[in-house]
């Protein structure tokens, strides 16, 4: 117990900038080996976000809230993931071969396909929860935070690494991920999406497994064919991506609950 605690506490220390306190040294392998806690850290910065939500839900503007909700996110994992996906966004829309796209999205300024894709994928995610009845954005968020995370651990599971550089953030998990710890981590990502449904008894939310499924093979198709794989901001941009869709399907789904 005490070794899943330490690799609980290693995953948040690479996935969030949450002061924590790692007994044991870092290495490669103890990271590979937390990275089947990535949903639980979706617990952890929805909480987070349920704080600001229950603050300010009912004494603030709803646009407000949400605002400060997602400023909350981003503040506790660093625009970890939102990097990502600008930077997929700007090597995948400005590169035409594998070094060039690898080569732009390694690159630490953000182009005009990061900056629009950025505005636009905040904007969608902003005007979906705007959308919903502080409740239902609640439930919303329990639901998307670990869920995004999970389905970013599928593309490690099914694609390979494709960066050969040693000093890349994300080397260490480019080993891969066992179907041993995917189940595992499929019950901390799916486990609240699934309890929302059932608390709702809205089973047209289901649809959004089937939404998240086709994102997620878009994505890793894109992947496949201009990288032949996936890096560390791939996975931030599928992430980000499979949040939205779930902020997106929960206010397409759930209106009649606002």
């Amino acid at each position: 117990m005490r070794e899943q605690w330490q690799l609980f506490l290693t995953a948040l220390q690479f996935y969030t900038r949450l002061p924590v306190h790692v007994r044991e040294p870092y290495s490669p392998d103890l990271l590979n080996r937390a990275t089947r806690y990535l949903p639980l850290v979706g617990w952890v910065t929805g909480g987070f976000m349920l704080l600001v939500v229950w603050a300010f839900g009912d004494i603030a503007p709803r646009p407000l809230t949400v605002l400060l909700a997602l400023s909350v996110s981003i503040w506790v994992t660093g625009a970890f993931h939102e990097d990502g996906f600008a930077d997929m966004c700007d090597g995948f829309g400005g590169g035409w071969t594998k070094e060039r796209i690898l080569e732009i999205m390694k690159d630490s300024r953000i182009g005009t396909y990061g900056m629009l894709g950025l505005l636009m994928l905040m904007a969608v995610k902003l005007v979906s929860l705007m959308c919903l009845h502080v409740h239902i954005m609640m439930l919303a968020i329990i639901a998307a935070q670990p869920l995004s995370r999970f389905t970013a651990l599928t593309i490690i599971y099914t694609q390979r690494y494709v960066r050969e550089d040693e000093d890349s953030k994300a080397k260490p998990i480019a080993k891969g991920i066992s179907t041993q710890d995917l189940i595992f981590a499929g019950v901390f990502g799916l486990g609240p999406f699934l309890a929302v449904t059932l608390y709702l008894q809205n089973y047209t939310l289901l649809i959004t497994v089937l939404a998240l499924f086709m994102a997620r093979l878009y994505m890793a198709r894109l992947m496949h064919k201009w990288i032949g794989g996936y890096t560390g901001d791939c996975l931030g941009a599928v992430q980000q991506v499979s949040e939205t869709v779930i902020y997106l399907c929960f206010c397409i789904l759930a209106w009649k609950y606002t």
